[in-house]
């Protein structure tokens, strides 16, 4: 069963481009909010995390805050 991944980054985040890096290599699809430029996903962002730290992903309503690959993949029910 598919999950629905969202992910709030910027463009200048390592961890934000492993994440992405690796939704894309386990071919998960996935929504990505530029916090750096859209000013309303950076406050949904904030109010559902009380921070300003990215990246930020979101599993079937499942918070997640940075990249760590072996959860990340466990939460996917994917392998590492």
């Amino acid at each position: 069963m598919e999950k629905n991944v969202t992910i709030y980054s910027t463009p200048t985040c390592h961890f934000c481009h492993m994440a992405k890096e690796f939704f894309n290599e386990k071919g998960v699809p996935f929504t990505n909010y530029d916090v750096s430029v859209d000013a309303a996903k950076r406050q949904e962002m904030i109010q559902l995390t009380g921070q300003l730290g990215v990246p930020v992903i979101v599993i079937d309503g499942d918070l997640m805050v940075g990249f760590d690959r072996a959860k990340l993949a466990a939460k996917l029910g994917l392998e590492a």
